[in-house]
C-alpha cells in the first residue's frame, strides 16, 4: 500500500471528534427533510387498517392511568394485559396524562376495544412523535460512524426511510422506531472508545431499552462483552470501570423494577410467556418456519404411506398461539431454542472478545447484527417484526462496506416481504406491493450507485427478484386458484421463501464476520477511494 493510500485510508477510518460546521449543517437539513417528507407519509397512513396491538397499547394506557402501581401487572380485565418492562408502562403512564385530554373514554379499562376517532389520532401521533428518538438516534450515529458525507445521507435514506418500520409501527401500530432510536444511540455512543463519558451514557441507554423492551436482551452480549474488551480490560483501571458500568445498569433496574418489588414473580411471568408456543400466530421467517416445512412435508408422505391416521391435519398451521407438538420430527422446548441461540452467538463473541482485529466499532455492529439474527433464527415464540433489530443496524454498515451493502440488500428484501403479511386487509393489497417495491429498488439503486458496483451474485439476484412475486401470490393469486380452501398456504410460502433468504443472510454475514480482517478492509477501502478519485476527475 502506497503511503499516500494509507494516509487518505487514515482520513477515512478515523473517528471524527468534530465535523465541519457547513458540512454538519447540510447533513442536518437533509435528515430533517427526509424525517418531515416520512412524517407526511405516516400522517396519510392515520386512517388506515390497525392491528388488534392498537387496543394493547390503548389498553395499557388506561390501566397505567386509573389502576394502583401495585395491580398494574395483575390486571387481567382484558386478554391483552400489560407485558413489557417497567420503563415502558411508566413511558404509557406518561402517555395516559396527555390522552385522558383528547378522549376521557380511551383512558377506561371497562372500555375494552374502544375506538373513536381521538383516540386513533391520538395513539397514531404519539408513534409519529415518539420518531423523533430514531431520527435522534440516525442523527447521533451518522456523526460517529461516517467521515463521508455522502455515507451519511445513504443511511439517513435507509434507515429513516425504512418500509419496514413504516409497516409496523405507522400501519399495524407499535413503538420500534422509539426503541430502535434508543439501540442507535447506545450503539454510537459505546463505539466510542476514547471518552469515557460517552461510553457510560451508551450503557445507561442501553440499560434503559432493557427495561423498555426486555428482548433486546439477546444482543446484549455483543454491549458486555465489547465493553469488558474495550473499555474496562484495556485501562488498567478495570475494577474502577466494572462498578462503574454496574452502578449504573443496577441504578437504572432498580429504577424500573424497584416499585414491582413486591410482585416480582408476576412481572417475570408477564415478561416470560413460554406457554405461548415455538411459533406465533404465523411463523417468522427463521429457522423454526424451514424446521415446520420439513415436518409438514413428511407428516404429508407419512400419511401417504399409512403411518399416520387420525390426526389433526393443521398442526402448527392452524394460526393459533398455543403450544403445539410435532408429529414427525423431534419437538423443540425453551431450553433447547435457548442453548441453539447461544451456540449461534457465541462464535462471534468469541472473536469480539479475543481478537485484536475485531477491536472496532464496525466489528462491534457487525456482533449486534449476528447477535439479533442468530435470535431471530431459533429463539422462542419470535415475531417477524422482530427482524427489524437487525436490518436497522445494518443500514450503518451497509453504507460503508460493498459486503455489507450485499447483505443488506438480501435481508431487507426477504425481511421486508416476511413482514407484509401483517397487513391482510384486501383493500392494502396494492400499498403493500407498492412500498415493497419502491423501498427495494430505491434501497438496490442507492447502495449500487454508493459503492460504484453491482453487489449481488448472479443467484442472489434470482433469489430477490421474485420477492414482489411472492407478495402477489400472497395477496392476489392464492385466492384466484384456491378460493376458501388451504388458507394458511399464502403465510407458510411467505415464510418459508423469505426464511431461506434470512437464513443464506445469516450464513453469509457470519462467513464474512469470521474471515473478514483489517487487511482485507483496508483493501476494500483504498479500492474505494481509488473509484471515488476517477470519479472526481471525470466530472
Amino acid at each position: 500500500m502506497s503511503t499516500k493510500d494509507k494516509h487518505a485510508l487514515k482520513e477515512v477510518i478515523k473517528t471524527p471528534e468534530k465535523q465541519n460546521d457547513t458540512v454538519t449543517w447540510n447533513l442536518d437539513s437533509v435528515l430533517l427533510r427526509t424525517f418531515l417528507l416520512v412524517t407526511c407519509i405516516k400522517m396519510l397512513l392515520i386512517p388506515t387498517y390497525h392491528s388488534t396491538d392498537f387496543e394493547v397499547h390503548r389498553n395499557w394506557l388506561a390501566i397505567t392511568y386509573n389502576l394502583p402501581l401495585k395491580e398494574w401487572y395483575l390486571n387481567a380485565q382484558s386478554m391483552w394485559t400489560l407485558d413489557y418492562p417497567p420503563l415502558f408502562a411508566w413511558f404509557e403512564y406518561c402517555l395516559s396524562q396527555v390522552a385522558v385530554f383528547f378522549d376521557p373514554e380511551m383512558v377506561k379499562v371497562e372500555n375494552l376495544n374502544y375506538l373513536s376517532s381521538n383516540t386513533v389520532y391520538f395513539q397514531r401521533g404519539s408513534v409519529i412523535l415518539a420518531d423523533l428518538m430514531f431520527a435522534y438516534g440516525v442523527r447521533k450515529t451518522g456523526r460517529i460512524f461516517f467521515k463521508s458525507t455522502n455515507s451519511n445521507v445513504v443511511f439517513m435514506l435507509l434507515s429513516l426511510c425504512n418500509i419496514g418500520l413504516l409497516i409496523v409501527d405507522h400501519i399495524h401500530f407499535q413503538y420500534n422506531g422509539f426503541l430502535l432510536g434508543i439501540l442507535l444511540v447506545s450503539m454510537a455512543n459505546v463505539s466510542m472508545i476514547s471518552e469515557q463519558m460517552s461510553i457510560l451514557q451508551g450503557a445507561a441507554w442501553f440499560a434503559v431499552l432493557l427495561n423498555l423492551k426486555h428482548l433486546y436482551v439477546y444482543v446484549a452480549p455483543a454491549y458486555i462483552v465489547w465493553l469488558l474488551r474495550s473499555y474496562c480490560l484495556n485501562s488498567g483501571k478495570f475494577f474502577k470501570r466494572i462498578f462503574m458500568l454496574s452502578l449504573i445498569v443496577l441504578t437504572i433496574l432498580a429504577v424500573s423494577f424497584g416499585p414491582f418489588a413486591t410482585q416480582l414473580p408476576q412481572v417475570i411471568s408477564r415478561l416470560f410467556p413460554f406457554k405461548r408456543g415455538l411459533v406465533h400466530s404465523y411463523w417468522a421467517a427463521n429457522g423454526w418456519a424451514l424446521y415446520i416445512g420439513v415436518e409438514k412435508v413428511l407428516s404429508v408422505i407419512w400419511r401417504h404411506l399409512g403411518w399416520l391416521k387420525d390426526v389433526k391435519s393443521a398442526v402448527m398451521t392452524g394460526g393459533l398461539v398455543q403450544e403445539q407438538v410435532f408429529l414427525i420430527l423431534p419437538t423443540p422446548t425453551p431450553l433447547v431454542t435457548f442453548l441453539l441461540t447461544f451456540l449461534a452467538i457465541l462464535p462471534v463473541l468469541w472473536c469480539l472478545y479475543c481478537k485484536k482485529q475485531y477491536m472496532n466499532s464496525k466489528y462491534f455492529v457487525r456482533c449486534i447484527v449476528l447477535c439479533a439474527l442468530g435470535s431471530f433464527m431459533f429463539s422462542w415464540h419470535v415475531h417477524e417484526k422482530a427482524i427489524l433489530t437487525a436490518i436497522i443496524p445494518l443500514c450503518v454498515l451497509a453504507a460503508i462496506d460493498e459486503e455489507d451493502a450485499r447483505t443488506f440488500i438480501i435481508l431487507s428484501s426477504a425481511g421486508h416481504t416476511a413482514i407484509l403479511p401483517l397487513l391482510y386487509p384486501d383493500n392494502l393489497s396494492l400499498l403493500k406491493i407498492i412500498l415493497s417495491l419502491t423501498y427495494m429498488f430505491a434501497s438496490i439503486t442507492v447502495l449500487m450507485n454508493h459503492h460504484g458496483r453491482p453487489l449481488l451474485r448472479l443467484h442472489e439476484w434470482l433469489y430477490v427478484i421474485p420477492l414482489p412475486l411472492v407478495t402477489i401470490y400472497e395477496t392476489v393469486l392464492h385466492k384466484l386458484l384456491f378460493a376458501d380452501r388451504l388458507p394458511f398456504l399464502p403465510l407458510a410460502f411467505t415464510s418459508i421463501y423469505c426464511a431461506i433468504g434470512i437464513t443464506y443472510c445469516w450464513i453469509l454475514y457470519y462467513c464474512m464476520y469470521l474471515r473478514v480482517n483489517v487487511h482485507t478492509d483496508e483493501k476494500t477501502t483504498v479500492s474505494k477511494l481509488r473509484r471515488q478519485r476517477m470519479k472526481d476527475k471525470r466530472s
